[in-house]
Parts: structure tokens; sequence; C-alpha cells
């Protein structure tokens, strides 16, 4: 089984690259389904047919969905939501607002990933294609199994205790704030199912994150910020898309600039991300609607190569935590002499040019307001110290 992954920026065409592919994988011979986590949904229009909150047959061997956060809050995190409810309501709020402000931020999004760990369960697939929510919502989405658990923690150890000395006594005086053993059983499964999917998400042989991304600075700070957060996160980020460049058969004056635009922003996207595969996809002269052109982008994008193959394994950079109450920047460089090394911060950023290479980090927000103090190198690894 595999997971793939496709987010980035709204608007960068995601979507019909992540429907592309689950089209080739199911032409392939694999059962496939395609699955959007945005609330804007747009992977039905892409497929051209009807979806809905549950699984919809496309074509041979091919599901899609679009993942309904009603529906699946009810599916997955009813009894959670009925308790904070219930909660909320004996507190004198009234019910219609309770249901709406029980639902914790970030739990809803947690909804979608429980349909992955549903699926890789039952091995219901042998593909999962998820096309995910613009980038700031995939990274909270990401995060929720780390801070759901977190939160749960704290905010229900207590009630663990009280539940079991003072549950009988407050029940039997007319309902009580604290959570009796079966929503606490219930609540405890739900997330462990979420470590589950932790598990699932950050198994490089399983998922792979696909980054899709234009040839516009803006595009590329936010990507690389994602690519920053999925790699301190642990989660296998193995390709690059690309999309929309301007053929070099288009030779009209007005379409100059702009190529020569995005030729300049391609060698920004090298230093961003190298030595993951970078994926290059022309802007094609009409909208991606239907299976047919969707089987002529995924021609363009993957040749006759296999989209489900792990394209690269590994992360390029990650965070430690130091004695001094500071974090060292680790970031691989195999095959690099000391010599050669140049750090440069500025604000978010920090450039490390090696030799005549050049790469960019926009850096997490833990490290925002702190500076670089040092920096050792060894074994191929460099730690850039902040204090």
């Amino acid at each position: 089984m595999r997971i793939l992954l496709y987010t980035g920026k709204g608007g960068v065409g995601k979507t019909s690259i992540a429907a592309a592919t689950a089209l080739r994988c199911a032409d392939m011979g694999r059962k496939t389904i395609v699955l959007s986590t945005d609330t804007a949904h747009s992977l039905g229009d892409s497929l051209d047919v009807e979806l809905g909150p549950e699984p919809v047959p496309v074509t041979t061997n091919l599901w899609g969905q679009e993942i309904d956060v009603h529906h699946s809050i009810a599916t997955y995190w009813g009894r959670f939501q009925e308790y904070m409810a219930n909660l909320l309501t004996r507190q004198g709020v009234e019910q219609i607002v309770a249901n709406e402000v029980a639902i914790i931020p970030g739990l809803d999004e947690g909804a979608s990933l429980l349909w992955l760990n549903r699926y890789v369960e039952e091995q219901a697939y042998d593909v999962i294609v998820v096309d995910a929510a613009p980038t700031a919502e995939t990274l909270r989405l990401l995060s929720l199994p780390e801070t759901g658990r977190w939160w749960y923690e704290r905010l229900f150890a207590l009630g663990k205790g009280l539940g079991r000395t003072l549950g009988p006594l407050t029940r039997a005086i007319g309902g009580s704030a604290v959570p009796d053993n079966s929503t606490l059983k219930a609540i405890d499964q739900l997330f462990d199912s979420l470590d589950k999917v932790r598990q699932l998400l950050s198994d490089p042989q399983l998922t792979s994150i696909r980054l899709v991304i234009n040839a516009e600075k803006m595009v590329i700070k936010e990507t690389q910020r994602t690519y920053t957060y999925l790699n301190l996160y642990g989660y296998n980020t193995d390709a690059v898309i690309c999309n929309r460049l301007i053929p070099d058969s288009v030779t009209d004056p007005y379409f100059g600039a702009w190529k020569s635009l995005q030729s300049k922003h391609q060698g920004l996207i090298r230093e961003a991300f190298d030595p993951l595969p970078i994926l290059q996809l022309s802007l094609l002269d009409s909208e991606v609607v239907g299976l047919d052109d969707l089987r002529e982008l995924v021609r363009a994008l993957y040749g006759d190569t296999d989209p489900a193959r792990v394209m690269y394994e590994g992360r390029t950079h990650w965070l430690e935590s130091t004695d001094d109450g500071g974090y060292d920047l680790v970031i691989q460089l195999p095959f690099v002499d000391r010599s050669e090394l140049e750090l440069h911060q500025k604000g978010d950023e920090l450039t490390l040019r090696a030799g005549t290479h050049r790469r960019n980090f926009v850096l997490p927000r833990a490290l925002w307001n702190r500076l670089v103090t040092g920096a050792r190198f060894s074994g191929g690894l460099l730690r850039v110290h902040f204090k």
C-alpha cells in the first residue's frame, strides 16, 4: 500500500495533479482512491463526476471522496462532541451554540486523518491519493496527532481521576461535567487512532508527501516554510512538482518577460529544495477536466514511470534542542569540504553556500527571534546553533 499526499499554496494546481496521479495508478491495475481534505472541494470538478462524503466509483479501479467535515465528525468524533456540547450546555450555553463550539480547533481536520487509518487497517485500497488542503491547513492537519495528544492528556488526566472517585456521586445528584468511563474510553480510542495515523504518515515506505509549486516568489517562500515544518515533524517529502511553466514553444513576445521570470525562479526552487527530485509540468492549452485531460496531464508529468514509487527518502534538515536552551539546525551535507561552507542569516531565512552551490532555508517559528552563535561540521552533518 502507498499513501501519496499532495499539498501546496491555493491555486497551484494540486487537485488536478492528485486526480491525474490517482487515475494513472488505477490504470496500472491498482485499486485506488483519491480523497480531498480541502473544505473548498474541486476534486469532483476535476474528475467530472459527482462525489460525496463516502467513496464513489469513478472508473475501473478508481474511487473518489470529498470528505465532509460534519459527516466525518459524526462518524468519528460523535461521542467526543456530545460530551463537550453537554458540558457547555450545563454552563448555560444554548444547545445550538454548544454544538458548534464543541469542536475544538483542529479536530474537524483530524476526522479527515481517521479515514486514512480506516482504509489502511481494512486494506481497502492499494494506493490512497490525498488532495490536501492549502499548505497552512495541511500543516495543522499533520501536526494534529502530536498536538491533539498533548491537549487530551492534560485536559482529561484530571477527569480520569475524578470520574473514578466522584462519578457515581455526581451522577446520582443530577449529572456532572466529569466524563464517565465509557466516554473517556471512546475519546482514548480516537486519540490512539490519531497516533496510528502519525505512524502511517511518518513511514517513508508507506507515505510520500509531494509539494506542488508555481515558479512564483511568494509561492516558493510559502512552500519552503511548509517543507521545513514537514522535515521537523519527520514526514518524508519525496518530490516537488513545478506546475504551469510556459512552454518553450510559446514565442509570443507578450510572454517573454514571464518566461524569463519563471526561469529565474526555477533557480530559486533548486536552491530551496535540492536534493529532492523536481518534476516540471508545462501550462496546458486548456483547463483540465475529465479523465481524458487528466491522462494527458499525467503523461506529461510522469512519462512512463510509476507515480507511486518512492522518489526520495530521508530528511535533509531537522531541529534538535540543546542543553543551553537553544537549538541546533542539523543539515545533511555529504561530500562537502568544511572550507567551502559559508552561512548568512537574514530575518527568518538562512542561506548556506557550499562551494558553487547555495541552499536557502526558511526558518521555523522557534528560531525567528534567535541568532546564529556558531556552527560545527562533522560526519557530513552541519549543526548551526541558535541561542
